[in-house]
């Protein structure tokens, strides 16, 4: 079965948040019940947190339970995961720097890569923000993660 690491900057808003979302979504479908789904950061300020209060008292108004703790990217994840799911393109950047070889490379994307009405476009960092910021997180990530869960359900 398929495994997923989303990565954000600390880990504690966009990628818990697309973890928390695209597992919510998987346990309505019985075919991806194995599926792996993870997050980290590149930075090392928040291990071992909870997300960030405001985005999960955000995702838990949409029915999206976060509970993730706060990890950073390691190398080895590239031979862990099947896909690497960057938010940003700055966060992408650092990713291919980190990948060594081209199997490695080519399994990173930017999240919203998957999305319908938001395709290929950065997913923005809402923690100095209000909270609007995060609404239109959850929105753009809800999109992505719909549109990544129909990806793997056709490659079935």
């Amino acid at each position: 079965m398929a495994s997923i690491l989303f990565v954000c900057v600390g880990n504690i808003c966009r990628s818990p948040a697309a973890q928390g979302i695209l597992t919510h979504m998987v346990a309505k479908e019985p075919r991806l019940q194995d599926l792996r789904i993870e997050s980290c950061g590149l930075g090392d300020w928040h291990i071992g947190q909870l997300p960030d209060e405001r985005i999960r008292e955000a995702a838990k108004l949409r029915g999206v339970v976060l509970t993730s703790r706060a990890q950073i990217f390691q190398p080895h994840f590239f031979e862990q995961f099947d896909y690497i799911l960057a938010v940003d393109h700055k966060v992408l950047h650092q990713l291919h720097r980190y990948a060594n070889i081209p199997e490695h490379k080519a399994k990173i994307h930017l999240v919203t890569s998957f999305s319908v009405t938001y395709k290929d476009e950065e997913i923005p960092d809402p923690y100095y923000g209000e909270e609007a910021g995060f609404e239109l997180v959850l929105d753009m990530l809800e999109d992505s993660c719909r549109g990544l869960l129909e990806d793997l359900l056709k490659k079935m």
